[in-house]
């Protein structure tokens, strides 16, 4: 998706632009496979990212159940990216 740029003027002076914004979901695998491999705790690295600055407001955090990669997580997935045996470093590459 392309934001779209919304510009107003009156009298010839521009009074207000915005740019529309557009989050990026953050799907975590929550399966049993995934909770083994350390889901939970990569759960709360993300949401303290989140919470930066940087990242406020850009990104939404969903917890899913299994996708069927069980042999490789913690899955991933951002904007139909899929990210097997995912970190934080990656995460945040990508977010």
């Amino acid at each position: 998706m392309v934001p779209i740029s919304v510009d107003y003027y009156y009298n010839g002076f521009q009074i207000y632009s915005s740019m529309a914004t557009y989050r990026k979901f953050i799907f975590v695998c929550t399966g049993k496979d995934c909770k083994r491999n350390g889901c939970k705790e990569l759960l709360k690295d993300i949401k303290g990212m989140l919470k930066v600055s940087e990242h406020k407001g850009k990104c939404k955090v969903v917890k899913t159940k299994c996708m069927d990669f069980c042999k490789t997580g913690p899955m991933v997935v951002i904007n139909s990216e899929v990210i097997k045996r995912a970190s934080l470093p990656e995460i945040r590459e990508k977010c």
